[in-house]
C-alpha cells in the first residue's frame, strides 16, 4: 500500500486538490506500476505562518 503525502500551504480548492491525488495516482502507478486502488494520497494543509525556510516564515515571504 503506497503513500504519497503532500504539505502545501493551505488554500486549494476541494477541484484542485482532487485533480493532486487523480494526477499523483496515476504517475505513481506509470512510473511503480501496482493498482490506482491500492494509492493512498494524503493532503496535509499547513498555514504560511506554521512553515518556515530560511530563517523567515512563510507568511512574511508570501503574503496574500
Amino acid at each position: 500500500m503506497p503513500i504519497i503525502r503532500v504539505e502545501m500551504f493551505s488554500g486549494r480548492s476541494v477541484d484542485q486538490k482532487r485533480a493532486l491525488v487523480r494526477e499523483l495516482t496515476e504517475a505513481f502507478v506509470n512510473a511503480a506500476g501496482g493498482l490506482p486502488q491500492s494509492v493512498h494520497v494524503v493532503i496535509t494543509d499547513v498555514d504560511k505562518s506554521d512553515w518556515g525556510s530560511g530563517g523567515q516564515l512563510n507568511a512574511d515571504k508570501f503574503p496574500d
